[in-house]
């Protein structure tokens, strides 16, 4: 046996594992490390009933705790699933955002004030509708409720409006002779393509699915509609949604400019507004980068996106139930949770 043919073996194995080293490169270079404030954005969430941490960097993980996958209560941040929606409903035809809600609610018409009230202003709780947070009444309980200020003229924050969008389409779906579950059109126009896998999405007190709260997500499920509004509502190259009404659902309000159509915005709100103590977002809005949106939810559930740094970040909690009955605000500190990734020392 030559030199060559004794070793001939080895050389072979030796062939192989640099085929298969080679082969793991692209992929090895391919995975971003973690970002600088990662283990303290953690530490933070964790410390603060934190379950659950997910940051994608140009849809990249860049960041992540343990459970991304575990669907969990979104609580308000369902609310921001509505705007985008109306945006789906726009772009089918099926309503405008300036449209009164009394060409649907026919019962409004003969009422002065609920006969003006537009779309758009139910999507930014500005309809004059008072509601208790936390506590939605039924689709058609919510519409025949009494107004609690003329419409345009005050923020109130709560479960109403969206139900009574809920009803809306409910009725303008059927008359098209469609399904009229605005869950299953959420679902088929949005959720589906986007590859997004409810976990449960819980019911009112009318047997109809709730729109300001009940729907879980995973982290992983959740930052994937974060990543649908970094790409400004396009999905695969296309819109999936109307573009301008897109657009719409990210500009406040007269009554309150940092709620847009559902969404948080970072801007400055009217001194003693109570629903805003709930963050601190808008106590400091040159803190945040200005193109910056919101999905906020109870117990701190939040979905962050902000386009000009490529970043959707998602963040899930416990909710302390006896906190939140008590009505204490805890410290947690969106300013300060987010300084740590956008601001790392």
């Amino acid at each position: 046996m030559t030199t060559i043919g004794k070793w001939e073996p080895e050389l072979k194995r030796a062939i192989l594992l640099l085929a298969i080293m080679a082969a793991a490169l692209p992929a090895m270079a391919a995975e971003p490390a973690p970002l600088p404030g990662c283990a303290a954005a953690i530490a933070y969430s964790d410390a603060h009933d934190g379950v659950a941490l997910l940051i994608l960097e140009d849809g990249k993980i860049r960041c992540r705790s343990a459970d991304i996958t575990t669907p969990r209560e979104l609580w308000s941040g369902t609310k921001s699933l509505v705007g985008l929606m109306a945006a789906a409903a726009v772009q089918d035809g099926l309503l405008t955002l300036d449209e009164r809600a009394s060409e649907t609610l026919g019962e409004w018409k003969s009422d002065p004030e609920k006969a003006q009230i537009t779309l758009r202003q139910l999507l930014s709780m500005t309809g004059g509708q008072g509601s208790t947070v936390g506590r939605p009444k039924g689709y058609q309980e919510s519409v025949m409720a009494p107004l609690t200020a003329s419409p345009g003229s005050k923020f109130q924050y709560g479960p109403a409006p969206m139900q009574i969008f809920g009803e809306i389409m409910r009725r303008k779906l059927e008359a098209r002779g469609e399904d009229g579950n605005p869950r299953h059109y959420i679902e088929r126009r949005i959720l589906t393509p986007l590859g997004v896998t409810v976990g449960d999405w819980r019911n009112g007190p009318d047997g109809a699915p709730l729109m300001p709260q009940g729907l879980l997500l995973a982290a992983s499920a959740w930052a994937k509609i974060g990543e649908f509004v970094r790409a400004a509502g396009q999905h695969e190259g296309k819109p999936l949604v109307d573009p301008a009404a897109f657009t719409a659902l990210f500009k406040g309000s007269a009554a309150n400019p940092a709620y847009g159509l559902t969404w948080w915005l970072p801007r400055r709100t009217p001194a003693g507004d109570p629903v805003t103590l709930s963050t601190d977002i808008t106590d400091h809005p040159d803190d945040f980068p200005a193109d910056m949106v919101v999905a906020a939810g109870a117990g701190n559930q939040r979905l962050y996106v902000i386009p000009s740094l490529r970043l959707t970040i998602v963040r899930q909690a416990r909710l302390n139930l006896l906190a939140l009955a008590a009505g204490r605000k805890g410290d947690w500190s969106d300013r300060q949770f987010l300084s740590m990734l956008l601001k790392p020392s």
